[in-house]
């Protein structure tokens, strides 16, 4: 295997290559998502449970300054008296603390008010309450072993000049769980959504490239013995437009194909008499001075019939060609008076041109030159010496026409249609040559968007018009007012 063999052989599929790149697109998406959606969620708990807290602790500054004993209606000085008091009205919410501390000569005293004996154990770790009272910040997270505790504190003087605390704490366990649970569901339905994504882009990727996986089945079908396979264009899309564009590619090979193909069968076919007739004289040529050189005069002849033969069908095989004709704008009259003064020097016939059009034509002057030259080549061999054949042209409403007219024995109507047909030869006298003259003609008529019109009466001759557009874009199928028919009724 060749190292182009394997890097094919190794290549993804462009439909797996789509979906890939799709869900990579969305994977990425929605990760940003859960993360974002994570750390906002996270980021409202946790300023919730500050709010709560804060919204606590204004509380308790509110009562400090107007709270009294309930023995003695003074105002309360001692902290431990104004923590009971305070906490003893309180009921904290789940997995809350409300906590009082303060200094004593003996070490921190504390009052803690919460709703289960989890909590309250939990606030009792050692060290936790002493590290919170006199930690420099207002607020913060401790790690415990129930879990992060998120507190905030208010410092309180007392009147002896001591230092206490009202701390407010909320284990956020709890919430972070409730915020993960969110998240997790939210990644599970982003999962199911990437397989959903995944089963629909790989559905949709092979709808819209099943015309390409067509071509590609198609290409991969076709040979030069089988060019007629087409592909079915559905809409208008990128995908519809490669399919038209390749089944145009398809038909310019066929053609091109077909066209060598005919090339080749009628070279084989009209050549091979020829060869035949060369080798056979040369095997049987002699001694003989005489005979050698009648055998060179008929070599030579059918030499020369063959390089005839082999430039018409190269001619013929560049008919289908784009650049066969190359039209530009010429004068009509000018371009009759060249035809009329070249086919005079044919053969000795009487020549007479009847008609001349007047006025400017875009065609390809030497291809119409040599249609009507080789039209009056084939009135030459239907007729005899001093014979009468006109030619004329006509221009009218768009339609250029131009004809040779002969007094020969004219052509049987069941014949028109194939007389143009490559090596075809009509019934009638005259039949030399290889039959490829008229199907010159109607190539070049072809060329020009136009046809070849054939009027004729057996024994009465044969009118053999090219019915042309004038110039590009001329209105089709208009009949001129001056015509090969109406010259010759």
């Amino acid at each position: 295997m060749t190292t182009e063999q394997a890097r094919r052989g190794t290549r993804v599929p462009a439909r797996a290559q789509i979906m890939g790149w799709m869900l990579l697109v969305l994977v990425l998406v929605l990760a940003g998502i859960v993360l974002l959606v994570w750390r906002f969620l996270q980021n409202e708990a946790m300023n919730k449970v500050t709010a709560a807290l804060e919204q606590e602790g204004h509380e308790f500054v509110n009562f400090a300054h107007v709270g009294r004993d309930p023995a003695t209606g003074v105002p309360i000085a001692d902290p431990e008296v104004l923590f009971e008091t305070y906490l003893g009205q309180q009921y904290p919410d789940a997995w809350e603390a409300l906590i009082g501390t303060w200094d004593t000569p003996t070490g921190l005293q504390a009052r803690v008010q919460a709703q289960d004996k989890g909590t309250r154990t939990a606030v009792h770790e050692p060290g936790l309450l002493e590290r919170i009272s006199h930690d420099p910040n207002r607020q913060g997270t401790a790690r415990t072993g129930a879990g992060p505790l998120r507190w905030v504190k208010v410092e309180v003087h007392t009147r002896e000049g001591g230092h206490a605390w009202f701390i407010t704490g909320h284990f956020t366990a709890a919430d972070v769980s409730e915020v993960h649970e969110v998240v997790r569901t939210l990644a599970l339905v982003s999962a199911c959504g990437v397989l959903l994504a995944a089963a629909s882009s790989w559905v949709v990727a092979g709808a819209i490239l099943g015309p390409v996986r067509v071509v590609r089945q198609t290409a991969a079908e076709i040979s030069e013995h089988d060019l007629t396979r087409r592909i079915p264009v559905e809409g208008r899309d990128d995908i519809a437009a490669l399919a038209y564009q390749f089944n145009a590619m398809l038909d310019r090979l066929e053609s091109a194909f077909s066209t060598q193909r005919q090339f080749v069968d009628d070279a084989s076919h009209e050549l091979r008499t020829p060869i035949t007739i060369v080798r056979g004289h040369l095997e049987l040529l002699g001694d003989d001075p005489q005979e050698r050189d009648e055998v060179v005069r008929l070599c030579t002849d059918e030499l020369d019939r063959m390089t005839r033969i082999v430039e018409d069908l190269l001619m013929l095989a560049k008919a289908d060609r784009p650049d066969f004709v190359h039209p530009a704008e010429v004068s009509l009259a000018e371009l009759t008076s060249d035809i009329d003064a070249k086919v005079r020097s044919i053969a000795d016939r009487r020549w007479v041109l009847e008609s001349i059009g007047e006025g400017d034509v875009v065609v390809d002057a030497q291809r119409l030159t040599q249609a009507v030259v080789q039209l009056a080549q084939n009135a030459v061999q239907h007729t005899e010496d001093g014979s009468e054949i006109r030619i004329g042209s006509a221009l009218s409403l768009g339609r250029l026409t131009l004809w040779v007219t002969d007094r020969g024995p004219g052509v049987d109507p069941a014949e028109v249609e194939q007389i143009f047909a490559r090596f075809a030869h009509g019934s009638g006298p005259g039949r030399g040559g290889a039959g490829l003259g008229l199907a010159i003609v109607a190539a070049i008529a072809e060329a020009h968007q136009g046809r070849v019109r054939v009027l004729s009466e057996p024994g009465e001759g044969a009118t053999f018009g090219l019915d042309l557009p004038a110039w590009p874009g001329a209105v089709p199928g208009l009949v001129p007012s001056a015509t090969a028919e109406e010259a010759h009724p």
